[in-house]
């Protein structure tokens, strides 16, 4: 059974808390809820989801748990003013455990440092602040990138979760290719000697 941290502020997408922190319970590891404030209510921004943190941001450390899922809606943009969660976002990418970041959560990898370099997916309104900080963005519905699982919204749900407990129980997926992969380099011609 692994430990399994949640990081979650007001305002989260209420389906990309609940589908992930199920299906890993079903799974038969643990899901911890991290906020802010240990016990503090935190609401989704549907009204369909309330809970409670677990635990604290400072009552934690990334090495305690063997991944990190960050759901998406308006809790990333609240966790990245937070020093204390950009540095366990950072902390996990750092120790090679996965993390899964859904919609909007891909901004925790802007503000970690973590995304330049990698291949990623988020719902397409974040897509130029991930292409600014670095990242090559496609529109799949999950784009596993070493330790970086990320899925563009909702109706990803079940590969993201999928791509999450893969990872769990057998180990990170591989690197992807540079941004010069093979599908971007395609179209360009042959060099000229």
């Amino acid at each position: 059974m692994a430990r399994i941290a949640f990081i979650v502020d007001t305002d989260f997408e209420d389906s990309e808390f609940r589908v992930p922190y199920d299906q890993v319970k079903q799974a038969g590891h643990e899901p911890v809820i991290i906020g802010l404030k240990t016990g503090k209510e935190l609401k989704g921004k549907k009204g369909k989801e309330t809970i409670r943190a677990d635990k604290a941001i400072q009552d934690v450390k990334a090495e305690d748990f063997a991944a990190l899922v960050i759901p998406g809606g308006y809790s990333p943009d609240h966790l990245r003013m937070d020093v204390r969660m950009v540095g366990f976002v950072r902390d996990f990418f750092k120790a090679d455990k996965p993390i899964a970041a859904i919609c909007h959560a891909p901004w925790m990898l802007v503000e970690a440092d973590i995304a330049d370099g990698r291949t990623v997916t988020s719902f397409p309104s974040i897509k130029t602040d991930l292409l600014n900080a670095g990242a090559r963005w496609v529109d799949r519905e999950v784009v596993e990138d070493g330790n970086i699982i990320t899925s563009r919204k909702p109706d990803d749900l079940k590969a993201f979760c999928a791509a999450l407990l893969r990872q769990v129980d057998k180990g990170i997926a591989p690197r992807l290719e540079s941004p010069l992969a093979p599908e971007a380099t395609a179209a360009q011609p042959p060099a000229v000697h």
